[in-house]
């Protein structure tokens, strides 16, 4: 009978440290910030991760409180890729930005961020690491391609693969500053109203302002972006 009820102590135990640390988790979450886009397709909430990529938070909170993306559109959408907006208005004018911010993307993996997958939402910039300013995307599908390379340790860097291929005692500046091994910075993900990003990557698209191609053919427009947390 003792053995019984110390056994059964154990368990209501080891139940109860779980439910703390399962709480623990979701107070976690619970602390993360929350940016409601009302969309011409309807909403769609992501929050993001101050914890993992804290200046690309901060940037893209001012450029929400700033009221930047209220009137913008998603101006390219790739149906197996992503959808990208956050730059240009209804009548295609790119609207002003502040200085860009530094890039992220293998501190904030590091830290235990998220790669580029389903849902998630990063910085979109030019061929240079640290020129994202107010333009994000949403992956639709998982992009590994995309994802930060972390540089092993050492200099030289005895071993390296990259591209299926395999390099050996590489000065370890010529990894560190390598723009193609930079990646882009994912801080935060849709965790409402995934529906209508399926929607928004499905509308019909071709060219559009300035662009060739890839534009919505019926415009998807930001009507607002509100931090609601």
């Amino acid at each position: 009978m003792t053995t019984q009820h110390n056994t059964l102590t154990r368990r209501v135990a080891t139940m109860a440290l779980t439910a703390g640390l399962f709480a623990t988790s979701l107070a976690w979450a619970n602390d993360a910030p929350r940016v409601k886009f009302d969309t011409s397709m309807g909403e769609i909430l992501v929050e993001v991760y101050p914890d993992k990529a804290p200046k690309t938070v901060e940037n893209f909170l001012q450029y929400v409180k700033d009221k930047h993306y209220d009137g913008t559109i998603f101006h390219r959408v790739i149906e197996n890729f992503m959808v990208q907006g956050g730059g240009f208005d209804a009548s295609y004018v790119q609207k002003p930005v502040r200085p860009p911010v530094v890039h992220e993307g293998r501190e904030a993996l590091g830290k235990g961020g998220s790669k580029n997958v389903v849902g998630t939402l990063a910085m979109a910039r030019t061929n240079d690491p640290n020129s994202a300013t107010s333009q994000f995307f949403i992956n639709v599908k998982d992009n590994a391609f995309l994802d930060p390379t972390v540089i092993p340790p050492g200099d030289p860097v005895a071993k390296f693969e990259f591209g299926g291929r395999t390099y050996e005692n590489v000065p370890r500046a010529n990894l560190v500053n390598n723009p193609q091994l930079f990646g882009y910075t994912v801080f935060g993900k849709v965790i409402k109203g995934m529906d209508v990003v399926e929607k928004i990557k499905a509308t019909p698209t071709g060219p559009g302002g300035p662009f060739p191609g890839d534009a919505p053919k019926t415009q998807v427009l930001i009507k607002s972006a509100t931090l609601i947390k």
